[in-house]
């Protein structure tokens, strides 16, 4: 077996030639793009072997939180799904992602606050090689809704679907972002729907400008007679859709259901365009209750029981999350 070496790139000039692009996450476009977006920085790590051809690769994005109220300042590192691997590979995925995972780790150090590795393909994916990288796994929760076997139509009660035919007779549409005009109010909604949920990390503009003019990308704004009353970006990558970040002005509009028809057409959308499944990202922690969750639901998808794997820079922190978190 020939000697595999392991890079970390940070520029987007050092990229090397053979990168792959089919996992938009993953995906040296995807690298570019945050590299442009403010408080990001992106980290790209591969395995190439001596003649320089790329085995696996990953991308992990380095995000920058900071709020003068509560005043915080720190550094999070988001690993989405566990990367691209070539069918040549000479070792296993989870070797390779093992080996990845432990270079990135030593290469962000002690200046970020933890790594963050979710969505997995699997719940049990790596899990020996992520404990032995010192990650502790957290139970989560992720849903997602079949698109190939039945319609969108089909796995919607009779009551939901007079809700979205009455909102649709009384004027509600949703189409895609395609003025200046209809994205700043698509990040203006986005901001304001979010503004008292810390955990709920907004990017800067410059990333969802990205993501409206990319093909793997589509952004939407539901309207009603005017007032934009809700917003979602969804991303698509290897025939599965992905609804990444949504909005609604659910209270003032209630009678129109702005979050129902918001993620109606989502659904719609990625159906009428051939893709598989509509994964909902960051859908939480399980809790017996969960607001969102149960919403989410209602459109017929299928709740799964996960892990979302963390590793805290502070030493005894890490080791006393690990063992509360223990499995």
């Amino acid at each position: 077996m020939s000697e595999l070496a392991i890079n970390i790139y940070t520029s987007s000039n050092q990229l090397p030639q053979g990168l792959m692009e089919e996992n938009i996450f993953h995906s040296p476009t995807f690298f570019k793009l945050a590299k442009q977006t403010p408080r990001h920085k992106p980290y790209m790590v591969t395995v190439e072997t001596e003649n320089g051809a790329i085995v696996a690769q990953m991308l992990a994005l380095i995000r920058y939180h900071s709020s003068f109220f509560p005043p915080y300042l720190y550094r999070h590192c988001r690993i989405i799904g566990e990367g691209v691997y070539s069918p040549q590979a000479p070792l296993s995925t989870q070797e390779l992602f093992s080996m990845m995972l432990k270079k990135l780790t030593e290469k962000v150090g002690r200046w970020t606050l933890y790594t963050e590795v979710s969505n997995l393909s699997s719940k049990m994916f790596a899990y020996k090689e992520l404990r032995e990288n010192q990650f502790f796994p957290v139970r989560w929760v992720s849903i997602h809704n079949s698109l190939h076997s039945h319609t969108p139509e089909e796995r919607i009660s009779e009551r939901m679907q007079k809700r979205i035919d009455a909102a649709y007779n009384r004027g509600v549409v949703t189409d895609e972002v395609k003025s200046d005009n209809d994205f700043k109010a698509f990040m203006r909604l986005l901001r304001h729907h979010n503004w008292l949920k810390p955990k709920r990390y907004i990017p800067a503009d410059e990333l969802f400008e990205g993501l409206r003019k990319s093909e793997d990308a589509q952004l939407f704004v539901t309207r009603y007679h005017g007032h934009i009353i809700g917003c979602s970006a969804v991303v698509y990558s290897q025939r599965q859709a992905y609804l990444w970040y949504a909005a609604y002005r659910r209270k003032s509009f209630a009678f129109v259901h702005p979050d129902i028809l918001t993620i109606w057409h989502t659904l719609k959308t990625a159906h009428n365009r051939g893709f598989e499944h509509m994964f909902f990202l960051d859908v939480g922690l399980p809790f017996q209750k969960n607001a969102f969750r149960e919403f989410i639901l209602t459109f017929g998808g299928k709740q799964t029981s996960g892990y979302r794997w963390f590793h805290c820079s502070i030493g005894w922190v890490n080791r006393l999350l690990s063992w509360f978190y223990r499995d």
